[in-house]
């Protein structure tokens, strides 16, 4: 294998060219594990590739520390973190490719910069919040946080480097021979009990993070380390010059003892009462001037550019839409019914019209081939299908749109911040960003008229199930709030469940169930609950062996991943009946990295981390067929019976023989612009009418004939 001489201080001698398909462009960077490199991969798409240090690679301890970074990264992959897109641990030097995050890390932007004002930092401290309680929720205690592992991307800080050790970063040794972890953002508990470390660890971290983030030092400031440790240990922590209303925040972080700190769901709640007038999901850059405002709009115009007239002939653009506010409100849930006011609704032409292909003429009345595109810096489309209408969420923006011709109907703004779902029909009424914590609305499906808003106190997270919305609150507490009126059906405990977050899967039975599990204290059994979404009612309660993720529901089973969620290799398929049959058990013959599973009758398929693509038949105990795809990853696949579907990061949909496994077709790339980035999160293909819709990063929204991909 041919390497490349590297340069730069501190740098190895030698680099491969390659890690895996990934070809190394320049350095990122160096830590005491390895070296991470800007590379790019077969179709062009940037990754940031970890090479483990050539000194490492032979010890089985560094080995085993490496695997469990890419495990750890791989479970909490989402929308604060840097997703893997591949990675190979037991190579001769291994590595893991995550998708490339442009910006720079906190400890660059404050000693370029300086500390951050009093704005900039709630709204950092609020995304590291919202970031730890995602972290934490799969089970992974980072243990590192600090500066340099914080990205400050445009769309919120991400978390990098889970679980590594940096031995040639600190002089200090635990009773087991290696410190874990950075002296001056350590948890105290770090260096008197480090086998017991837990999540109030990071809490502590997050501390000391905001203290640098505002001050441009630590909370615990010397040379050496030693004494950093038994300040962290004993002292009090120095907080001169962080602002007054974080202050107090800051210092609960830093107790001395875990129990002491909040939870990230605690300083999320603290946070909106300090300011409700910003939007925690984003780190909101500077307000742009007039200037700024005039640009983008020109730059998102097609017509624009070209120095004609917007297509609506008006010369003017529909409004930005505005950042929606958390409000905190005590007591009961206040609604406001807003029949009257409009969303904004736009004609056909608002948007470039969509081009109908030339097998367009001949499909089935309703449904359509043909491509548009709603937004052309909008990011990947994501969309559903409810109410006659194809439903996508945009960066900023929801948009319905005609699935037989692919015309705007009508579009409604949101804040502009990314999208990781589509929007959900319940009810009757379409609600636009359940996957933003904040207000609730909901929407005409005809007119995008706004039908009712909700400000509603603070919860940690929302599911649609049925004709309801399951708002979980930190508590633990479940509120059922009708999907039509906006008003509250019921609110209590699930038995069993501490903090029940939901899944549920549409169009799995006549009476959808919303899906709650919790691992035992062991990790070796899991407990799935059934609760009934109309009324807060247990349908049923089960505890199975292993820990299991559900998936998908169908003719009365749910089906569940084995240890998907955990470690983040899927090594098997579960599929339980309750009052009915044995439980049955497929044991993968190779486990299927970050796994994404979808559920078509008896058969699950699952769409891997590096591109497989397998069918497991429950019906016959047995894995039917694995495709190897070539993409580095795709999204959930979605079947018909005869196909599979899966859309890719370049913005292709393949489509798969449901019975062979063979590749039958696929449509071109659609990578626009911003070719060198993909969403963390891939839009799963849209089944209706025979047609196949799909988003892709170019901001296009387009639609296919389901019966023949080889005709793409």
């Amino acid at each position: 294998m041919a390497s490349q001489r590297n340069t730069g201080a501190g740098a190895e001698a030698e680099l491969p060219e390659y890690a895996g398909h990934y070809r190394l462009e320049s350095c990122l960077g160096s830590g005491g594990m390895g070296v991470v490199h800007l590379a790019r991969s077969t179709s062009g798409m940037r990754v940031a590739v970890k090479v483990v240090h050539a000194r490492y690679a032979m010890d089985p301890e560094f080995r085993g520390r490496f695997r469990q970074e890419v495990a750890a990264a791989r479970r909490v992959s989402g929308a604060f973190t840097a997703p893997v897109v591949d990675a190979d641990p037991e190579a001769g030097r291994p590595w893991m490719a995550t998708l490339y995050i442009p910006g720079p890390t906190l400890s660059e932007q404050v000693k370029r910069n300086g500390p951050m004002d009093p704005d900039q930092s709630r709204r950092l401290m609020a995304g590291m919040a919202e970031a730890l309680r995602d972290i934490h929720r799969v089970g992974v205690v980072h243990r590192d946080l600090k500066p340099s592992n914080v990205l400050l991307a445009d769309d919120g800080p991400k978390v990098i480097d889970f679980g590594i050790s940096r031995p040639r970063d600190s002089e200090l040794r635990t009773e087991t021979g290696k410190l874990i972890g950075t002296p001056p953002f350590m948890a105290p508990e770090q260096f008197r009990r480090p086998r017991e470390v837990g999540p109030a660890a990071d809490v502590f971290a997050l501390g000391s993070l905001m203290v640098h983030a505002t001050t441009g030092r630590g909370p615990f400031d010397s040379d050496s380390p030693y004494v950093v440790a038994y300040q962290v240990v004993h002292d009090e922590p120095d907080l001169t010059g962080v602002p007054e209303s974080l202050a107090p925040l800051v210092l609960r972080c830093l107790a001395k003892e875990p129990d002491d700190r909040p939870t990230p769901d605690e300083l999320m709640r603290e946070l909106r009462s300090v300011a409700a007038a910003y939007d925690t999901q984003v780190f909101i850059p500077p307000p742009r001037t007039p200037d700024e405002e005039q640009a983008e709009a020109a730059a998102d115009d097609p017509a624009a550019r070209r120095g004609t007239a917007p297509a609506d002939g008006r010369g003017e653009r529909p409004r930005r839409g505005r950042g929606r506010r958390t409000v905190l409100v005590a007591g009961a849930l206040s609604l406001t019914v807003l029949g009257g006011l409009t969303a904004a609704q736009l004609s056909g032409d608002d948007t470039q019209p969509a081009r109908r292909t030339t097998a367009a003429q001949s499909t089935p009345a309703g449904f359509g081939e043909w491509e548009t595109a709603p937004a052309r810096r909008g990011g990947m489309p994501q969309c559903s299908y409810g109410q006659e209408r194809l439903l996508c969420a945009l960066r900023g923006r929801v948009v319905a749109l005609d699935p037989a011709d692919g015309r705007t109907l009508w579009g409604h703004d949101l804040a502009r911040t990314p999208r990781s779902e589509p929007p959900v029909v319940a009810g009757g009424l379409v609600h636009p960003s359940l996957d933003r914590i904040g207000d609730l609305e909901a929407l005409d499906p005809v007119t995008g008229r706004r039908v009712w808003h909700r400000d509603v106190p603070a919860y940690a997270g929302v599911r649609a199930a049925g004709d309801m919305l399951l708002l979980t609150h930190a508590d633990g507490t479940v509120t059922g709030v009708d999907g039509a009126t906006g008003s509250t059906a019921w609110s209590r405990r699930v038995p069993g469940q501490a903090a029940p977050y939901f899944v549920s899967f549409a169009g799995a039975a006549d009476e959808p169930s919303a899906y709650a599990t919790s691992p035992s204290a062991d990790g070796r059994r899991t407990r799935i609950t059934a609760v009934d979404p109309a009324t807060g009612d247990v349908r049923w309660d089960a505890e199975l062996a292993g820990s299991l993720t559900p998936v998908g529901a169908a003719d009365g089973s749910v089906y569940l991943l084995v240890g998907g969620a955990v470690d983040g290799d899927a090594k098997g398929v579960v599929r339980y009946t309750p009052g009915g049959a044995a439980t049955r058990r497929v044991t993968l013959p190779v486990p299927v990295g970050q796994a994404e599973a979808g559920v078509h009758g008896d058969t699950v398929y699952l769409m891997g981390g590096g591109g497989s693509l397998v069918a497991v038949d429950m019906a016959a105990g047995k894995q039917r067929w694995r495709l190897e795809t070539g993409v580095s990853r795709g999204s959930r696949p979605v079947a018909d019976g005869r196909h599979v579907y899966v859309t890719a990061p370049d913005g292709r949909l393949l489509g798969v023989d449901a019975r062979t496994g063979k590749l039958l077709g696929q449509t071109r790339p659609r990578l626009g612009d911003d070719s060198d980035r993909v969403p963390a999160a891939l839009p799963e293909p849209v089944l209706a009418g025979g047609h196949v819709y799909a988003g892709a990063p170019d901001g296009t929204v387009f639609g296919v004939a389901g019966s023949d991909p080889a005709a793409w």
